[in-house]
């Protein structure tokens, strides 16, 4: 199922800013979010250690600015605004949620999928998710993708209406996402195991 048609997308497809989950508004699209009655709900952040990336930025980036004002009393605005920047950059990076609500809806960022048009569902380990996300990846497929996020869930859909085939949906606990949608793991019935 695709985002409905709007005036910026008369087609109703997914725009890469959706898919990416990159737009700034990627979680308000849902004002009926209860997450006390979600069956699942997952925020992608971005790893711990990418702060101390961001400070470390913030520190090398903040002196060269300072060095090149000559030590003035107004270059310490150059750490601040740095600062500012890393972190507004990280915390939009981690604004994507994968949920599936209370009926069953899945919402990746501001895309939502309904349980009847899930045909099955599948994970996808970190050890297959660049040949599922490479030279097996059908180009009118939906993706909410997140590099740091090691695993995927596949969602085959079958809906005539929508030519979407399947999603493609970072999460670190894919099962979680299958079990809250109620189907079984296609990739554990065919024995391939989750690494």
């Amino acid at each position: 199922m695709t985002p409905p048609a709007s005036p910026e997308n008369p087609a109703g497809r997914p725009s890469d800013d959706d898919a990416a989950g990159s737009n700034g508004d990627a979680n308000s699209a849902a004002p009926e979010q209860n997450s006390a009655s979600d069956r699942f709900n997952e925020r992608l952040r971005v790893p711990w250690w990418w702060w101390l990336a961001a400070a470390v930025v913030t520190g090398v980036v903040g002196y060269e600015i300072q060095l090149s004002a000559h030590g003035s009393a107004w270059s310490v605005v150059g750490y601040i605004v740095v600062g500012v920047l890393c972190a507004a950059i990280l915390w939009s990076l981690g604004r994507v949620q994968v949920r599936v609500s209370g009926d069953g809806e899945l919402h990746a960022g501001r895309a939502r999928l309904p349980r009847a048009v899930i045909a099955r569902g599948a994970t996808v380990p970190a050890t297959a998710k660049s040949a599922a996300l490479g030279r097996q990846l059908d180009p009118a497929a939906f993706l909410v993708h997140r590099t740091w996020v090691k695993t995927m869930v596949l969602l085959v859909l079958d809906d005539p209406d929508d030519p979407t085939p399947y999603w493609l949906v970072s999460t670190r606990d894919p099962a979680g996402v299958l079990a809250a949608l109620d189907l079984p793991d296609a990739a554990a019935d065919a024995g391939i195991a989750e690494q």
